[in-house]
Parts: structure tokens; sequence; C-alpha cells
């Protein structure tokens, strides 16, 4: 099993599978609480915490993104500020890529998935591509 530390490992990994994969990727943003603490809103400005939701998404084939760089420069064009973004994959099936309509479908459950907090299927990667582990 491949461990998966940076963008660049996921990456790899996507490249390596024997199916054709897409990746899809969902950013989010962090905020507060409505009625915060005080020790709530002091782990928000330190950048530990804050209720996440989905500002964007979009899939990406791991044979032609060729960083994290360029995907986050895509994801800067649309100029909503983002603190992580759950990574996946998605396999095709023999030689073929999975269908658009299967991406489509996939990527709404990822970002209903990332409303509710069920975010333990997902990778979560920080502004400089690095896996974090979320509490």
């Amino acid at each position: 099993m491949t461990t998966i530390t940076t963008f660049a490992d996921l990456l790899q990994a996507a490249r390596q599978q024997p199916e054709p994969q897409r990746l899809l990727f969902v950013f989010v943003g962090a905020s507060l609480p409505e009625g915060a603490s005080a020790e709530q809103r002091a782990r928000f400005e330190a950048g530990e915490s804050g209720e996440l939701a989905p500002l964007m998404c979009v899939d990406k084939d791991p044979a032609t993104l060729a960083s994290f760089d360029v995907l986050t420069a895509e994801a800067a064009g649309f100029g909503q500020p983002w603190v992580l973004v759950f990574a996946a994959g998605l396999a095709g099936h023999g030689k073929s890529a999975p269908e658009p309509g299967a991406v489509s479908e996939a990527l709404q459950r990822m970002v209903e998935a990332v409303r509710s907090g069920d975010l333990g299927r997902f990778i979560a990667f920080d502004r400089e591509g690095q896996a974090v582990q979320l509490d």
C-alpha cells in the first residue's frame, strides 16, 4: 500500500493504477460557527479549527495534471479563498476512463460528504500540498 503524504505522492499513485483514473477535488473554506466561544475563536485564528464548507470542485486526469501548483493556480482563478482541498480517485473500467456522468455523480457525493463532515474517505491537503490529518 502506498503512503500518501504529499500531493506528488497522490499523482504518482494515481498514474500507477492499472485502470485509467480521474482525480476528484473539493476545495473548502473555513469559518467560525455562529456563537463561537473565545477558545474556538483563538483556535480558528491560529488556523487550527473552523467549520468546513465546499467552495468549488473539479476532476482532473492525473496523466495530464502536472503538479499541485498547476491545480492551485487554476483554483486561484475562481477567486475563492480556500484552506484545504479534499482528494479522491475514481477508477475507470479496463482501458476506459470513468464516464462523465459517473464523474459528476462522484463529485456531487463528495461535496455532500464534505458538507456532512464524512471526511474519512478522502485525503486532505493543505495549501502547500502536504497531506493533513483532521481531528
